[in-house]
């Protein structure tokens, strides 16, 4: 634990438990693993990361892959036994929220701005630099293990897609170690909003923190949707439930709870 402290001692005044791996498959799969195996040992914000993770996984198992030592990848443990399981969808949201936050903090003195893309792609000057993944623990419905990659010194030509960018090719010398810790301040601090208020993440003023980071509301956008259909129309506002509401060229409102969404314009 010592070189934990040591590398990462504002991570480790925030987390129980920072496991620190030389390298890692997927910090995900390798977290959930580890809980169901001793669940004990891994209290409420313990974390595991790396910088060399070799299959991660992003939403509907695209891969998430990175040259060793350009990106971090994190993965959190959240205990939420006392958020209603109707409300546990807002946790990868509120993920998403607290890196736009820590991203914010990097950026200062810089002519750089974080925002939300619904419903948690952190996106800088409208490019992606971080994305989330949350799964739940089989057998444990009350933990949640939240990913997170983030690139951090990859140059323009590792980025795995064009609509990417890290820091390196911001300009930005990312401090990791504050990054992480700013990062799991903000995701406890929603957490626990979301549990005081039973679950009304409007009464814990969650609606509206991530309405003010959302770049996605206003914006004309195309919806791909789970059964493959695309929903076109105008990014309204954020639902009480986490779900996106698109309003359609006819007028009508259709509130989505699972997408990829592309900014139009």
């Amino acid at each position: 634990m010592s070189d934990v402290v040591a590398s990462y001692p504002r991570t480790a005044a925030i987390s129980p438990r920072v496991e620190v791996r030389a390298f890692s498959a997927s910090t995900n799969a390798e977290l959930v693993s580890d809980v169901i195996a001793a669940s004990g040992e891994w209290p409420h914000l313990a974390v595991l990361l790396t910088t060399d993770q070799r299959a991660g996984r992003g939403r509907r198992d695209r891969q998430w892959t990175a040259p060793a030592g350009t990106a971090l990848a994190i993965s959190t443990l959240v205990r939420v036994a006392d958020i209603p399981a109707a409300a546990r969808g807002w946790v990868p949201l509120l993920a998403g929220a607290a890196m736009a936050r820590a991203v914010t903090a990097q950026l200062q003195g810089s002519t750089h701005s974080a925002g939300l893309k619904w419903p948690n792609d952190v996106l800088v000057d409208g490019a992606k630099i971080s994305g989330v993944l949350a799964e739940v623990v089989l057998g444990d419905p009350d933990a949640i293990v939240v990913g997170i990659g983030v690139n951090t010194s990859m140059s323009r030509d590792e980025l795995p897609v064009a609509g990417a960018t890290s820091f390196a090719v911001l300009g930005v010398d990312c401090d990791d170690d504050a990054l992480i810790a700013d990062y799991l301040a903000a995701l406890d601090e929603t957490i626990h909003a979301l549990a005081a208020s039973a679950g009304d993440a409007g009464a814990a003023g969650i609606v509206g923190q991530i309405e003010s980071l959302c770049t996605t509301l206003s914006r004309q956008v195309a919806v791909s949707l789970p059964d493959e259909s695309v929903l076109r129309g105008r990014a309204q506002r954020i639902a009480p439930d986490g779900c996106l509401v698109v309003v359609t060229s006819d007028g009508g409102e259709t509130a989505v709870a699972a997408g990829d969404v592309v900014h139009v314009r």
